[in-house]
């Protein structure tokens, strides 16, 4: 199936005119070693970053996605998370770390998000590596 490239601008609290595009259809074309077994929604749903998370940006990507998504815009609330847990650290830790590529501020999930929406980009080995040790980690755990 060809998929027509869709052009995105984003406009939020951290990104401003932020273009990019979409070259493959929402869900599909993933590298074939990176398998998540969560789709963003799901995730959202879940309250991943403790609903804090994206509160700002929900234009970018479809609505059904937040639809039951558990946010929290005033602060970060780990009661929302799944597990009810604070597992996340703040984004100048990642930052700190060299983890957040240019183009992403928000970190490993924007970068999730955006891929699977159809973008792809020069950082998308790294990520996909980051996934596969995260997930090798949790299996041995």
């Amino acid at each position: 199936m060809t998929v027509k490239r869709k052009r995105i601008v984003v406009s939020d609290l951290m990104q401003t005119e932020y273009t990019y595009y979409l070259t493959e259809s929402i869900g599909r074309g993933f590298h074939p070693e990176f398998r998540p077994e969560l789709t963003p929604t799901e995730m959202l749903e879940m309250g991943v970053f403790g609903g804090k998370y994206m509160t700002d940006c929900s234009d970018e990507f479809p609505q059904k996605w937040f639809r039951n998504a558990k946010l929290c815009h005033e602060f970060h609330d780990p009661a929302l998370n799944y597990f009810g847990a604070n597992a996340s650290q703040p984004l100048s830790y990642w930052r700190r770390k060299g983890w957040i590529y240019q183009e992403d501020p928000r970190g490993w999930f924007q970068w999730y998000c955006r891929y699977y929406m159809g973008r792809r980009c020069p950082d998308d080995p790294r990520q996909i590596r980051s996934w596969q040790v995260m997930t090798r980690h949790i299996a041995q755990i």
